[in-house]
């Protein structure tokens, strides 16, 4: 019987541990509870939102993308590990921004006017009808030469 509790212990500090390890993964957006992690206003688009996923901690949400990049651009320094995910505007899910498509389109209201919107493939931006006629952008071109943040370590 000690012997069967003892395992159990083990793999419940395994699993524990399993947990706590890997990469930052995007968390779901409350549209009713989020706030802006850089204008504070209520982040009600699922598609036009982006997020700091960071191993441990709370994810930071944004109601537009170019909140997330002005946050960053302030100097902020998100915690090591952090990952910018930013939602893809046909699908509402959630891409890594590194990856991601970029484009400024001034037919779309964002909630910054920032007419920034995302897409996880240039495949998703070709379906978007929003998308037609709009100038892309690279990471590079919002967040600067480091491009948005991508779950590398500090040090």
């Amino acid at each position: 019987m000690k012997a069967v509790a003892g395992i159990a212990g083990i793999l419940l500090v395994a699993a524990a541990l399993a947990c706590r390890g890997g990469a930052a993964r995007p968390s779901p957006l409350d549209t009713r509870n989020d706030l802006c992690g850089s204008c504070r206003m209520p982040v009600s688009n699922p598609k036009l939102a982006a997020q700091l996923a960071a191993p441990g901690e709370e994810p930071r949400f944004f109601d537009d993308v170019g909140c997330l990049r002005d946050y960053l651009a302030r100097g902020a320094t998100p915690p090591p590990g952090s990952i910018a995910y930013v939602a893809d505007h046909r699908t509402g899910e959630w891409a890594p921004a590194s990856a991601a498509i970029f484009s400024r389109c001034p037919s779309v209201e964002t909630p910054m006017a920032s007419h920034i919107v995302a897409h996880a493939n240039e495949a998703s931006r070709a379906a978007d009808p929003s998308a037609s006629g709009c100038a892309p952008l690279t990471p590079v071109d919002l967040f600067g030469p480091p491009g948005p943040p991508a779950g590398k370590k500090a040090g």
